[in-house]
């Protein structure tokens, strides 16, 4: 039976094509919007982690609440002490860190490695699988003796005449399929031998990881996704070290523990270590448990649920003016029902009908917006921001044509029902005794309310496109602290010297070459860098923080050439910037931002004050400042971030800012062959990575907000234009239906003017009513997107304004075409037509 009405339904809809097109892309683009955008929510929120049980593992994020620090690294004694606490609610924990160290090709030439240290546990306990050789062993972390007693006897022993020194323990080493195969030609004779590294022993390779393993943190984590080289890490309980921080840490829940449970035990721990340690109390330490998926998607999630939304609507747009369309043509078959019902034909026949032909739409739509879902996709990974978590996962998989048949299904039942009841219902006698008379327009107040709807729905997305575009205006007048016009950008790896003399003068070298150049007006370097990562806060204090260590804060902190702030163009408030004269261990002088100079000393002048710092030794040291400059946004434009202070290079011994930035004259971009060529004849062994414009990475800070307002601004506009399409529809049926009626009107005397403000009123009578109707749901909605704006309120009066102003200005344009029509109507003709 569902065949034949399908079948009927594809015979009907045959016979009107222009109807069965407009109906069949109307569908798709909401379809096809809503698909491409659950294959992110799919690949991002609702897919779960490529670990063993991943709804288990659980993340350890340390808490620093007193100095508004969160996700701190752990120290190895206190993950010793975590892994051993929490043994009643967790089967076991891994801890990892990663970096990147340079290491040689087998031409020589340098070659930048992601390093990744772990737990001996950590495969077995996330489930990588071990292509070849053999997994890590309890053996493989046993930490290094200490070598440190007379003739390299382990501390505190007593030497043995004739005994040779204890030998350091071998680091054991894993490879990654990718790096194996693209290092070592995939040749498995480098199992059991070891890692070219100059000047040292290096790893021994003793297997190569199954393809495919990544690491899943989020990016202000600063962890490399895909290591090159795992190393076991040898991890040795020092209590009085616990300020050296490093330590990612990821435990596995006991089967059927629940994280309120195990976060109460965490709770306790932290308690006991606050008692114990000052440290720890004085900073309010605080270990905190959020599931590892729940801590990957944590930034991206509300974006990515405001997007999905706002599909959704676009969706329902798409399903009203399907149902408007599913109405006027009922509306106009309604004498071929009538008689069909006469004859005997059953209110469920003729509802059945209806519902077949809206599947038929459905399906034809379906596979339609699957495609244009697919297009879609490519699109997406292109546009979307680097922070957007398993971007490479995006895909049009079974789930998400799963997705694509329910909504499509769902469309079907959602525009196919008014017109079904509608048409089960017909009124016989009154539509036979019409004769070919139109004696009005059949289910108006129906078609109505779901134009009103339309328009509600259209314009909360108009308010949400609104609001994105304020942000991303917003972000661009938005003072990063820094000028990065003309800025071309790099890091410069090796070669640098074995001490501190050398590396001076390798910098200096440096600076001089590429400041040499033509064309290049200014040369500095940092590390870390504004905008590309690595932050990590230090303490400050004043004088009160020597009795308290609670009142100590946190800080951001940098380590910079002479001369960054004049290359960078960050002003200089007051004092003085470094000079060559600074840049050296002894001089314990500081430069501090605008913010940090307002806390630490409000209403007076920072400037030959001093300031406690914890930095490279045990206990806080002061440090003078000699200047106050502008703030950087350091992490993100659309925060501010942390206070910060600034040290020279000189400061730890020279060598730490390996972050270049060079002020060119022109387009930075066309430097960069010269500066690569200079530095190639500095020394064969240095390495260059990630070599680009300033602006580039402040795009890349915008890029969230681009994203978002790029997809809610298509959806927007295509559910502004659906909504004025239904309004036109709507009117224009009116206008037809009511041909006779007009034609008396203006019989008996009333004017073009009277009949046009007649059906413009109307029109704009049902578009007021939605805004009205999308004025509530925007109000309580569009707080859902308050972690997506940046310098503008969810409920910004001038936005909901401007946006109802536009709509009314669509509205008027959908009403004028039907009601121009209806005023130059021919009161003879139209009612000899009647």
């Amino acid at each position: 039976m569902l065949v034949k009405d399908l079948a009927f339904a594809w015979r009907t809809l045959r016979r009107s094509p222009a109807f069965a097109l407009t109906a069949v892309v109307t569908i798709a683009l909401g379809i096809g919007a809503g698909t491409a955008i659950f294959s992110v929510t799919h690949a991002v929120l609702l897919r779960p982690l490529p670990y063993r049980n991943p709804d288990r593992l659980v993340l350890a994020c340390a808490d620093l609440r007193k100095r508004n620090v969160k996700d701190f690294p752990f120290s190895n004694a206190d993950f010793f002490d975590l892994r051993n606490s929490a043994r009643s609610t967790f089967e076991e924990f891994t801890a990892l860190m990663t970096g990147r160290v340079n290491l040689p090709r087998e031409d020589g030439t340098p070659e930048q490695v992601a390093l990744a240290r772990v737990t001996p546990n950590f495969f077995r306990m996330m489930g990588a699988n071990i292509a070849l050789g053999r997994d890590f062993v309890e053996a493989d972390g046993l930490p290094q003796p200490p070598l440190s007693g007379p003739g390299g006897t382990p501390a505190g022993a007593a030497p043995v005449p004739g005994a040779a020194p204890p030998q350091p323990l071998p680091v054991i080493a894993i490879l990654s399929y990718d790096y194996f195969e693209r290092r070592y030609g995939g040749n498995p004779a480098v199992i059991g031998h070891s890692i070219q590294v100059p000047g040292a022993a290096g790893p021994q390779v003793v297997g190569v990881l199954a393809p495919g393993f990544e690491l899943l943190f989020p990016p202000d984590a600063d962890m490399e996704r895909t290591p090159d080289v795992w190393t076991a890490a040898r991890l040795a309980y020092d209590a009085a070290q616990r300020n050296n921080v490093s330590l990612r840490v990821i435990g596995r829940l006991k089967q059927g523990v629940t994280l309120r449970r195990a976060q109460a035990e965490a709770d306790s721990f932290s308690a006991e270590e606050q008692r114990q340690f000052t440290i720890e109390r004085t900073a309010d330490w605080h270990v905190r448990l959020e599931p590892m998926q729940q801590h990957l998607v944590a930034q991206v999630r509300p974006a990515i649920l405001a997007l999905m939304g706002a599909a959704i609507f676009l969706l329902l747009i798409a399903c009203a003016n399907v149902a408007n369309l599913l109405l006027v043509r009922t509306s106009l078959r309604a004498r071929e029902l009538a008689v069909r019902t006469a004859l005997g034909g059953s209110w469920w026949r003729l509802a059945r009908q209806m519902l077949s032909e809206a599947l038929v739409l459905a399906g034809i739509g379906s596979l339609l917006g699957a495609g244009l879902a697919w297009l879609g996709v490519h699109e997406l990974r292109i546009i979307a921001p680097a922070n957007l978590p398993r971007l490479d996962s995006i895909a049009i998989d079974p789930a998400v044509l799963a997705f694509t048949a329910m909504a499509g299904l769902a469309a079907a039942v959602i525009f196919g029902m008014a017109p079904a009841v509608h048409a089960a219902q017909p009124d016989v006698m009154r539509v036979l005794r019409a004769s070919g008379r139109t004696a009005g327009l059949g289910g108006g107040a129906l078609r109505n309310g779901v134009v009103v709807a339309e328009v509600a729905l259209a314009f909360v997305l108009l308010i949400g496109s609104g609001l994105m575009l304020r942000s991303f205006l917003a972000l661009q007048r938005i003072d990063p602290g820094f000028d990065a016009r003309g800025l071309l950008t790099f890091q410069l790896l090796g070669g640098a010297g074995q001490n501190p003399q050398q590396r001076a003068a390798f910098i200096r070298q440096v600076h001089d070459r590429l400041a040499a150049l033509p064309g290049v007006r200014s040369v500095t370097a940092s590390s870390p860098f504004p905008l590309t990562g690595g932050f990590n806060p230090i303490r400050w204090g004043l004088e009160p923080a020597l009795a308290d260590p609670s009142k100590f804060q946190a800080v951001d902190f940098q380590f910079v050439l002479p001369g960054y702030f004049d290359t960078m163009r960050t002003p200089l408030l007051a004092g003085r910037a470094f000079t060559d004269a600074d840049n050296a261990p002894e001089r314990k002088l500081a430069i501090i931002d605008q913010v940090l100079a307002g806390k630490a000393f409000p209403r007076e002048s920072a400037v030959g004050k001093r300031i406690l710092i914890r930095l490279n030794t045990p206990e806080p040291e002061w440090v003078e400042v000699i200047g106050v400059v502008a703030h950087q946004r350091q992490t993100s434009l659309a925060e501010p971030g942390r206070e910060q202070i600034y040290f020279t290079d000189g400061f730890v011994g020279h060598g730490a800012a390996r972050r270049w930035a060079v002020r060119t004259a022109g387009d930075p971009a066309q430097y960069a062959g010269q500066v690569r060529a200079e530095i190639a004849r500095i020394g064969r062994q240095l390495l260059i990575t990630d070599m680009q414009p300033m602006r580039t990475y402040v795009e890349q800070a915008q890029a969230g907000t681009r994203f978002s307002l790029l997809l809610i601004g298509v959806f927007a506009a295509m559910a502004a234009l659906l909504a004025g399409v239904g309004l036109y529809g709507v009117l224009s049926t009116l206008v037809r239906q009511r041909t006779a009626e007009i034609g008396v009107r203006m019989a008996l005397g009333a004017a073009p003017g009277s009949i046009f403000q007649l059906v413009v009123g109307q029109g704009l009578r049902l578009s007021a009513g939605g805004i009205l109707l999308g004025l509530a749901a925007a109000f309580a909605l569009t707080r859902v997107m308050t972690s997506m704006l940046v310098g503008v309120q969810a409920t910004d009066p001038p936005t909901f304004a401007a946006v109802a102003a536009l709509f009314f200005a669509i509205a008027a344009l959908a009403c004028w075409l039907p009601a121009r029509r209806a005023a130059a109507l021919d009161p003879a003709q139209a009612l000899r037509e009647e």
